[in-house]
């Protein structure tokens, strides 16, 4: 890349504006203070997200929730609203409610993660890979796997997962989109279609901080 001096003056997450001069967009971008934009970018956006999560009617109206529904989960509730159009409503607010429940788990999760970007990272942001994508590939099975285990108990607390197998008791439609025989959802299986749609919606939420910043952050770094 051309070398070329720039100016920056930048406002991140705490106010504070930072004044440099660097030589290269990649040098700029490698640095201490290139890579401590992106980590508040990444932990500003995930308050952001945790915030929703823990606000009930926040994440139920959060189109970018609704968006992360799993396949599987958006066609039982297509078959609940025909069925028991109540029970879809009583699901979503006990999926909020587990969200809330989670926030602990992922949280630290996600920090972690960001704290550990390194140069190399940075780099591959500089290059066209979002911020996001990055956190996404380092800890989606991972949070996963840490808020199941919650969003079960929760699911379980509620009852909701006997509730729609006795809305769906008769119906093939379960075997057919579950596969093998079985007419019921299992627990497990339930709630591991809410977890991924817990992770994935937050991780939705996190990259639309970033879209929204990183014009303003990012740009003199040449994203």
């Amino acid at each position: 890349m051309k070398k070329y001096i720039i100016a920056a003056a930048l406002t991140i997450g705490t106010g504070a504006v930072i004044t440099t001069t660097v030589q290269s967009c990649t040098t700029l971008a490698t640095t201490d203070m290139g890579l401590s934009i992106i980590k508040r970018m990444l932990l500003n956006g995930i308050d952001k997200g945790m915030g929703i999560y823990t606000n009930k009617e926040a994440f139920l109206q959060n189109n970018m929730v609704d968006k992360a529904l799993p396949k599987e989960l958006r066609e039982i509730n297509s078959l609940l609203e025909k069925i028991a159009p109540s029970l879809v409503a009583k699901e979503r607010d006990y999926i909020a409610q587990a969200a809330a429940y989670t926030v602990n788990t992922s949280r630290p999760i996600l920090q972690g993660a960001v704290n550990s970007l390194n140069a190399q990272d940075v780099t591959r942001i500089i290059q066209g890979t979002t911020a996001t994508q990055i956190l996404k590939e380092k800890t989606s099975q991972q949070l996963i796997a840490a808020i199941a285990p919650k969003v079960d108990e929760k699911l379980n607390e509620y009852g909701i997962v006997k509730t729609i197998n006795t809305a769906l008791s008769g119906s093939n439609f379960l075997g057919s989109l579950l596969g093998g025989n079985t007419n019921t959802v299992n627990s497990g299986g339930l709630s591991k279609l809410a977890s991924e749609q817990l992770v994935s919606g937050l991780f939705n939420i996190i990259e639309d901080y970033e879209h929204q910043n990183s014009k303003s952050l990012l740009g003199p770094f040449g994203k």
